[in-house]
């Protein structure tokens, strides 16, 4: 397997360098989105804008927009299209989940649900999501109309599965790993394959991108969930301890009962199983996270998943398209943002 640049070095800069470099395709997605959420249902217009407004990185739009020009795409405005596309499933999903989550923060900001209620919050991501598939139909390529309404259908079973799941201490990891892989994982695969099916790419170059995008998910989606036990909200704006509360059980928690005692175990199984989990359970637990090197372990696992993101570049020619895309796999571990 090939080698990926340090993982210390650059993180933020990749992201910030792909940014700069198509910021003005991201500024025509960005006002793609404003036009299509356009309604005349005041409210809709309301809680659409302050969603998509309180942050968010694009980076399955720019993940997009870079398979295309990578692969060659140079006709009109159909990077720009479906790269919004992506971007509309992306925010419809997160107007979902923090219904289900009952979250009250998000990026650092109230989430619509908070302000709004779950009931207009859950129309207004039926909402984003109308607006994405009649983007699609106007474009009218069958195979990408295919690949991102599959997507739909994917991340939904990802997030019933983690919903069936919840609070099991035993999760295996496998189980994890299929969770992550259809509620995270598939849209940057999918947002990466849009790029290369639109310039008219072979099914390898399809096939490695497809790769690319689903490894640097899987990369992303299990950093992100470490962070639930190490992050400061400042940063990142997530709420410390979130997962652990909501009875989501992530690797650093499988790492624990995978190496822990049957003392151990059970403590994890009975707090897991309650309704509610308390500050004390919480740092009962992250003595245990320290204990076993939890954090460490799932970076590492991480780490693989960069790495396999990265090799999977190699059958393309280098440019500095290809470099850049390569830089970006440190960015999912060692973002501070």
């Amino acid at each position: 397997m090939g080698s990926v640049i340090p993982l210390k070095k650059s993180a933020n800069s990749a992201y910030l360098e792909l940014k700069n470099l198509l910021g003005y395709k991201l500024h025509k997605v960005e006002n793609l989105i404003e036009q299509k959420l356009k309604s005349d249902v005041d409210l809709i217009e309301k809680m659409s804008d302050h969603h998509l407004k309180s942050g968010g990185k694009r980076l399955r739009a720019l993940l997009t927009l870079e398979s295309a020009k990578l692969t060659g795409y140079k006709e009109d405005n159909r990077d720009i299209n479906l790269a919004a596309c992506v971007e509309l499933i992306h925010s419809a999903t997160l107007l979902h989940d923090d219904v289900i989550d009952e979250s009250s923060l998000r990026r650092g900001v109230k989430t619509t649900n908070s302000i709004w209620g779950n009931q207009s919050s859950i129309l207004v991501g039926d909402y984003l999501l109308s607006r994405c598939f009649e983007i699609m139909v106007q474009d009218g390529d069958l195979e990408v109309l295919q690949l991102l309404s599959s997507t739909s259908a994917k991340i939904a079973q990802g997030e019933v599965l983690q919903l069936q799941h919840k609070g099991e201490a035993d999760l295996l990891e496998e189980t994890y790993i299929d969770i992550i892989n259809l509620k995270t994982a598939a849209l940057f695969s999918a947002a990466t394959k849009t790029g290369a099916c639109i310039s008219g790419s072979n099914e390898k170059e399809k096939k490695a991108l497809e790769s690319y995008g689903r490894n640097l998910g899987l990369a992303f989606q299990i950093a992100d969930d470490a962070l639930d036990y190490y992050a400061k909200e400042k940063f990142f704006g997530k709420e410390i301890g979130k997962d652990f509360f909501e009875g989501k059980v992530t690797l650093p928690l499988i790492t624990i009962f995978q190496k822990g005692n049957e003392e151990e175990k059970e403590f994890l199984t009975e707090i897991m199983k309650k309704d509610k989990r308390t500050e004390d359970d919480f740092s009962e637990t992250l003595a245990l996270i320290f204990k076993y090197k939890a954090v460490e372990t799932s970076l590492k696992k991480a780490e693989y998943f960069v790495n396999v993101s990265y090799d999977a570049l190699a059958i393309f020619p280098e440019s500095e398209d290809k470099k850049i895309l390569q830089r970006l796999t440190s960015f999912s571990l060692n973002r501070s943002f």
